[in-house]
């Protein structure tokens, strides 16, 4: 009976346990694939999000000024008389991050 009781709440527990495998994308295995370049962009992404998580003061904007100039190097960044801003998605809109001027090197 013990036994029985026991498996009944191992049963539960694993059934009420959620678990989540992030994002699952599917291509042909005929589509050339690195997945390393895959792994190393998903390490870029995470420490962008630290940084802005440990940024103390965030600048966000919800539309850039005028005459800010889109920049590429060394990543999607945008130049306004001085200051720097990088697009940062957020609940399916675009918002836009004061960063300190961008170096040579990936974030």
């Amino acid at each position: 009976m013990k036994k029985l009781s026991f498996l009944l709440g191992m049963l539960l527990a694993t059934l009420t346990v959620n678990a989540s495998a992030g994002q699952v994308v599917v291509r042909k295995s005929s589509e050339p694939f690195d997945a390393f370049a895959v792994r190393d962009e998903v390490q870029r992404q995470h420490e962008w999000r630290e940084a802005l998580r440990f940024q103390q003061q965030l600048q966000i904007l919800q539309a850039l000024p005028i005459g800010c100039v889109p920049l590429v190097t060394p990543y999607r960044h945008f130049s306004c008389q001085g200051l720097f801003y990088r697009p940062y998605p957020y609940q399916n809109r675009e918002l836009f991050i004061q960063i300190d001027p961008p170096t040579d090197e990936s974030p």
